[in-house]
């Protein structure tokens, strides 16, 4: 089978059908499905809505269970926490809904962890990391962009002399290279290729 638009978060399974892995919805399975949006409604408390999953979380004095339901805590009821907790010998403790989120200072809220600045967030040599709340992702580098190339999506440096979006003075000509592009004054011409005179 072959799909010429591409399945970005799922496999073709015929002519230009595709079949997307779980969390992901769309012609190509490149939307991300609102699990938390769902009948019945995945989570008993409340839900929050992750990139191709979701994380189930319960109301204050409850606590989650293995099967995504609440069970009523009378001694979390106290603690207060933002997303539910945990006994542990007797000793309750707050929850985080997420591997990208650590207890605050007050060990009760949660606060992001910046997976780019601790280098915990890994992306391909030609991506960047973006932080999110609870997590991140990697998108193109600056000067590239995502396209779908022989059967993957790949980060393809963008053309900016024939694209047109260099700022090449006039008289200079442009010259494209890896990620970026390069001004040169013509001859008879002197500059830094955005100034020529």
């Amino acid at each position: 089978a072959i799909c010429g638009h591409g399945c970005k978060h799922g496999e073709c399974a015929g002519p230009n059908k595709c079949k997307c892995f779980p969390g992901f919805t769309g012609k190509t399975c490149n939307q991300d499905l609102n699990e938390c949006g769902l009948k019945p409604r995945p989570c008993e408390h409340r839900c929050m809505n992750t990139h191709g999953s979701y994380k189930c979380y319960c109301l204050n004095g409850y606590m989650l269970m293995p099967d995504g339901t609440c069970a009523s805590s009378r001694t979390c009821a106290m603690v207060n926490c933002q997303y539910g907790c945990e006994e542990v010998k007797g000793e309750v403790q707050c929850l985080c809904p997420s591997s990208g989120l650590q207890l605050g200072p007050n060990r009760r809220t949660c606060i992001d962890i910046d997976e780019c600045s601790t280098g915990k967030g890994v992306c391909s040599y030609n991506r960047r990391c973006v932080n999110t709340f609870g997590s991140y992702y990697c998108k193109c580098q600056l000067g590239y962009e995502l396209k779908y190339v022989s059967g993957h999506y790949d980060c393809v440096d963008v053309n900016e002399c024939v694209a047109n979006t260099h700022r090449c003075n006039l008289h200079a000509e442009c010259l494209n290279t890896k990620g970026s592009f390069k001004c040169k004054c013509k001859q008879g011409y002197r500059g830094n290729g955005f100034d020529c005179t």
